[in-house]
């Protein structure tokens, strides 16, 4: 045997494997349930090219070109179908040619469509009961989150700004501090008039009598107590020197001077300093 037979065998042989392949892989499904979507594949028909026919819903059977090839004078189709009823029908009656021509020359190519039901289950099933609904629209977990809603709603209201209010410190009550030190930073400055000076030196020897026992003794021998004492004379001997000194001294700690008086409220030494002092204004200068 000569090359060239050998070669041509070899290519038979290869060409008879390749369509014994394609065809073990081509799909012709001609029957099938409804819905069931179903091949009919490489399938050669005759006459110029086939689309499926404009959709319907009404048709029995819907049919779609998959793709198409030549073949030779003719052209071979793989062809997609689903049938909606029972029954067998011919799927080239739901093919149209794009050129408009008849389609009566093309051959049957039938299928079967069969039902999911069985023959004599022709009644639908009775419904499984279910409880009828409440007439009001509500369920009771509906009802009992409601409710658990409401409480914690009040309880944030109510309970809430109780703790909030209680948690809230008290604002400080102002000292007898609080209230002189306006008034020595104006002496000290220099620009306090006559009734800020006396205003000062009254609450100063009020206090003092006050705390020191001196309320039974005159004004002059009060004040001259005062002024002798470690403590209480401190405050008073510096605004007398604001007072009366040529040169009074710049360099003072405000702070330190007003320490003892930060331990007494304003308002606690309001009646000692109004029923105190008669006679005692006036006595430090």
């Amino acid at each position: 045997m000569s090359t060239s037979l050998r070669h041509g065998a070899l290519v038979a042989v290869m060409l008879s494997g390749a369509i014994a392949t394609v065809a073990a892989q081509t799909r012709d499904q001609r029957e099938a349930t409804v819905g069931m979507r179903c091949y009919v594949e490489q399938k050669v028909l005759p006459g110029t090219e086939l689309a499926a026919a404009p959709g319907d819903f009404r048709a029995l059977v819907a049919v779609r070109v998959v793709k198409i090839w030549p073949h030779g004078s003719q052209l071979r189709y793989d062809l997609e179908w689903t049938g909606f009823e029972p029954g067998t029908y011919d799927l080239c009656k739901f093919l149209v040619r794009k050129d408009g021509s008849s389609t009566d020359d093309l051959p049957a190519l039938a299928v079967t469509v069969t039902s999911v039901r069985d023959g004599d289950d022709n009644e639908p099933s009775e419904p499984e009961p279910v409880p009828a609904p409440r007439v009001d629209g509500y369920g009771t977990d509906q009802i009992v989150f409601a409710v658990v809603w409401v409480v914690g709603l009040l309880g944030i209201l109510f309970f809430g700004r109780q703790r909030k209010a209680k948690a809230a410190p008290p604002a400080p009550r102002p000292t007898l501090a609080d209230r002189l030190r306006p008034l020595v930073e104006r002496v000290a400055g220099g620009d306090a008039d006559d009734a800020a000076k006396a205003e000062l030196e009254r609450l100063l020897v009020a206090f003092w009598r006050a705390r020191l026992g001196l309320g039974e003794a005159k004004a002059g021998d009060a004040i001259a107590a005062i002024r002798r004492h470690d403590e209480a004379g401190v405050l008073l001997r510096q605004v007398e020197a604001w007072l009366h000194m040529p040169v009074p001294p710049q360099q003072v700690d405000l702070k330190t001077l007003l320490e003892p008086y930060r331990a007494v409220t304003a308002d606690s030494f309001a009646p000692l300093a109004k029923d105190g002092t008669k006679g005692a204004t006036g006595g430090a200068r």
